[in-house]
């Protein structure tokens, strides 16, 4: 960008230098000119000639190549640089508004495991995870990464599986279940034997994905590309004709004249109106965008954006806040759980109130010295400091809850496992979410559901989408499917997939992909890891930034830095309005540009005028391109 913009400067000093040269100097203005040009536009030169060579003639850089080069045959040396400084004004805009470099996807996303620790013979050797070959027995300490897929032979731990579902509940473990690579050992040693090789293992498989899956990404060409193709060959054969056939069917014709008007008219043809506006106008939405939150990498994942009509979603932390509250408290009818404080005397209501309140205190005094995140939202809803004096005794039982004395009471809170080991009886309820089952002294005294939080604003983000345009709304998790299935109904999403992987969710966009038609387009929203290969796959990548993960951030192609799902819909009304400018600024150059070339192939304007009338065309596009910086009420 800056070399351009330096080019773009000193080529503009030399024109004017040159300009303000007498015309006794000639030479030295021919001189200065033909700097100038090199200086700006020799690439644009290059890339023609090397079109050509490869068999691909009529582009945008072969009609500025010609259309310049015929100014300077004709003595309108000013003219064939202002034309180039033109164009390469275009493309500074342009570039800056296409995609930036990507850095290495895989670097960012950090789920390569470094090691792994290999038990022979008694003794644990590090090794590259790619020594490793099925059958090796592996120990995998706390807080340690998991570097290949196994199967748990000793141990029992939570594992951290974030980086690869996305959900922030730990998953338990223990001797035969299999785990995969890229997880994190949260508590506990484990042992285990590897079933799979290093290039076969999950995260493997993911990080291949995020490198494949750009190149697959379906990208819309540039307009000014497509447009050249059909408008630069039009023009050079008028051209042409325009040269020979006059002198060769009138008889007073000269073919002097003649070659001149041609290489005039050459000259006029050159596209500087749609070269300058089109990218100011996308230009100008990103800007417009930027300014309500909304980053988009490139002009065309704006033209992309704007043709969406299906959108699918991730759960955690797009829809939902991917942070685990209380959501219920459920107290044994019969059950009085406070011995300090009795109930007589108060209505139904109130006494209920003070069980749940009852309840939800023994839970969070039970798990009190527990850094589960299970834990730690039992505390939060609690609210209150809590005195440590109260608990004289607490046991973490791995994979199934605590056991504590409070206040002189055994309480247990943990999941059914705990109920059904200690051969406590309780109510098996329907409920959606993680359940925190309580006992006192042995008996049951109720439950505490625990569970993520839809964003306020989803369920308006899903019907406004709709209101736009979009025809279907999807929702890709990692959760099961109960969970799944509420949150969908709750939003009324058209469809959900549950329980799936970060290779299953790109199978998934890839059959929903495949059910699109040809000019339908389909956006991916998330903010995970594991949302990378998908964001990277979709036409349009949505990424949630402002808790997003770096490598979602990276891949997708537009960030929502509030990570509010409502500014989706803002971000496609600004695209459409976007694109809405930019077809009125096609519409009126070329129309502009038809009748100006109609008037040059008869010798009935100036050169000049017909560059003022062009060069007025481009700032009317360009004060319309302003308009797309405009994005109040989207």
């Amino acid at each position: 960008m800056k070399k351009r913009l330096w080019r773009i400067v000193l080529a503009a000093v030399i024109w004017a230098a040159a300009a303000w040269i007498g015309i006794n100097l000639q030479w030295l203005r021919l001189v200065l000119f033909l700097s100038s040009y090199m200086i700006t536009g020799w690439d644009i030169v290059f890339k023609a000639a090397r079109n050509i060579v490869r068999g691909n003639v009529f582009d945008e850089n072969f009609l500025m190549s010609l259309a310049t080069i015929g100014a300077f045959l004709i003595g309108e040396y000013p003219e064939g640089v202002a034309v180039m400084l033109f164009y390469q004004v275009g493309e500074l805009f342009q570039n800056y508004a296409v995609d930036k470099s990507r850095k290495s996807i895989a670097d960012l996303m950090d789920i390569r495991p470094d090691y792994a620790n290999v038990k022979k013979n008694n003794e644990l050797i590090q090794m590259d995870p790619e020594e490793v070959r099925p059958g090796d027995i592996i120990v995998i300490k706390a807080g340690e990464r998991v570097p290949l897929d196994g199967e748990v032979l000793e141990g029992s731990s939570l594992l951290d599986t974030s980086a690869l579902t996305g959900e922030p509940v730990p998953r338990e473990i223990q001797a035969g279940s299999e785990i995969l690579s890229g997880c994190i050992n949260l508590n506990g040693v484990i042992t285990v034997k590897v079933i799979r090789e290093y290039e076969e293992s999950a995260v493997s498989r993911i990080l291949d994905l995020v490198e494949n899956a750009t190149n697959n990404k379906s990208k819309s060409e540039r307009f000014i590309t497509r447009f050249a193709r059909y408008y630069t060959p039009i023009v050079v054969i008028v051209a042409f004709l325009l040269a020979v056939l006059p002198p060769l069917l009138i008889r007073e014709a000269a073919f002097s004249d003649w070659i001149y008007r041609s290489l005039s008219f050459l000259v006029v043809s050159c596209p500087c109106a749609l070269v300058v506006s089109v990218p100011l106008s996308f230009f100008g939405g990103i800007g417009g965008a930027s300014s309500r939150g909304i980053l988009v990498k490139g002009g065309n994942y704006l033209e992309a954006l704007a043709q969406t009509d299906r959108m699918v979603f991730d759960k955690t932390g797009t829809l939902t806040r991917g942070v685990f509250r209380v959501q219920e408290i459920h107290c044994r009818d019969d059950q009085d759980l406070s011995e300090r404080d009795g109930l007589h005397g108060l209505g139904e209501k109130e006494s209920r109130e003070k069980k749940e309140r009852d309840l939800l205190e023994l839970a969070a005094l039970a798990e009190h010295f527990s850094n589960h995140p299970i834990s730690l939202s039992l505390k939060q809803a609690y609210g209150k400091e809590i005195d440590a004096s109260r608990i004289t005794d607490m046991e973490e039982i791995s994979g199934h809850g605590v056991r504590a004395m409070v206040d002189g009471k055994e309480i247990l809170a943990g999941n059914h496992k705990l109920m059904a080991q200690n051969m406590i009886s309780y109510n098996r309820k329907d409920l959606y979410g993680t359940v925190v089952h309580i006992a006192v002294n042995g008996e049951y005294a109720g439950c505490i559901l625990i569970s993520d939080e839809v964003k306020e604003d989803s369920r308006r983000a899903i019907q406004e989408l709709k209101k736009t345009g979009i025809r279907q709304t999807v929702m890709l998790t990692g959760d099961n499917e109960a969970t799944a299935s509420r949150i969908a109904n709750e939003l009324d999403l058209d469809a959900f997939y549950a329980e799936l992987l970060p290779e299953g969710k790109v199978e998934k966009l890839e059959e929903l992909l495949e059910l699109g038609a040809s000019k339908s387009k389909l956006s991916f929203v998330g903010d995970g890891i594991n949302d990378a290969p998908v964001l990277a796959r979709a036409d349009v990548g949505i990424a949630m930034g402002g808790l997003g993960s770096d490598a979602a951030i990276e891949a997708s192609d537009v960030v929502i830095m509030t990570d509010e799902p409502s500014k989706i819909t803002t971000a496609i009304r600004i695209a459409k309005k976007t694109m809405g400018i930019a077809w009125q600024n096609v519409y009126l150059a070329i129309a502009v540009k038809a009748a100006v070339l109609i008037f040059s192939a008869f010798g009935m304007t100036a050169l000049w005028a017909a560059i003022f009338a062009d060069v007025g065309v481009t700032v009317i596009a360009v004060l319309n391109s302003l308009r797309a910086l405009n994005v109040k009420g989207l």
